[in-house]
C-alpha cells in the first residue's frame, strides 16, 4: 500500500501540471496573438492545445500508476 503523503504529492503534481498547461497555453496564445494581431483566435488555440496537453499528461500519469500497481501485485 502506498504512503498517503506520496499519493497526495502525486495528485498535487498532476494538478499543477494541468494548471500550467492550460494557463500557459492561454497566455502563450495571447502573446502570439498580440504579435500577429489576432489575439482572440490564438488565445483560444492556446487554450485548446493546453487542454489537450493536460489530458495527455493525465492519461500518461494514470498509465504509469496502473503499471506500478500491476507490478506491485505481481511481486506479492
Amino acid at each position: 500500500m502506498e504512503n498517503p503523503w506520496t499519493a497526495a504529492a502525486r495528485f498535487l503534481g498532476i494538478g499543477w501540471f494541468i494548471v500550467v498547461c492550460i494557463v500557459g497555453g492561454v497566455f502563450g496564445g495571447r502573446w502570439v496573438g498580440q504579435q500577429l494581431g489576432n489575439e482572440v483566435f490564438f488565445s483560444l488555440l492556446g487554450l485548446v492545445l493546453g487542454v489537450m496537453l493536460a489530458g495527455y499528461g493525465v492519461y500518461e500519469s494514470y498509465s504509469l500508476l496502473k503499471k506500478s500497481e500491476e507490478k506491485e501485485k505481481e511481486e506479492k
